[in-house]
């Protein structure tokens, strides 16, 4: 049995926008092009119509994807979360103790990453060795060029 996999409410609202894109409006459009695509006679020397098919294929293989994602997700409010340990949803506050430079993470589920708005995977090396710690603890992270050293300054649940 497949396990449910955490994921913030901004999160799991952005794979549903995503859905409804798709079956609103590209699947529509790839049905049009497809249809198109056949009016133009001989399906076998016919790009547009493989391309239109291509892309059916990537519309619905994406869509099967999506409503997997939804059925399995546990939906989390990080601002209901009241604890002093990094878990699932913190904001995330910590200093590089060689640098003294300060970065802010957010934990969150494997989807919603994206580093450059500072959102980390929970599953992530990096985010998998702060859970746990609480504020004024150091953490060792793995990383390709060695093992960083941080000082947790902050944690907030929002």
């Amino acid at each position: 049995m497949e396990e449910s996999v955490p994921m913030t409410i901004e999160g799991h609202q952005k794979l549903q926008d995503e859905l409804k894109q798709l079956v609103r409006f590209e699947r529509p459009k790839v049905v049009q092009d497809i249809a198109e695509a056949r009016s133009h006679g001989d399906l076998s020397e016919n790009a547009e119509y493989d391309a239109a098919k291509d892309r059916q294929g990537f519309v619905e293989g994406r869509i099967k994807e999506l409503n997997h994602k939804i059925a399995m997700a546990q939906v989390i409010d990080p601002a209901t979360i009241k604890t002093d340990k990094i878990v699932f949803g913190a904001k995330v506050t910590l200093i590089d103790i060689d640098t003294d430079k300060e970065v802010t993470y957010q934990i969150v589920g494997v989807d919603e990453a994206d580093i450059k708005v500072g959102k980390i995977s929970i599953s992530s090396p990096v985010g998998r060795a702060l859970v746990g710690h609480r504020v004024d603890e150091e953490v060792n992270i793995n990383v390709p060029s060695g093992v960083k050293v941080y000082e947790v300054t902050n944690i907030e649940y929002s």
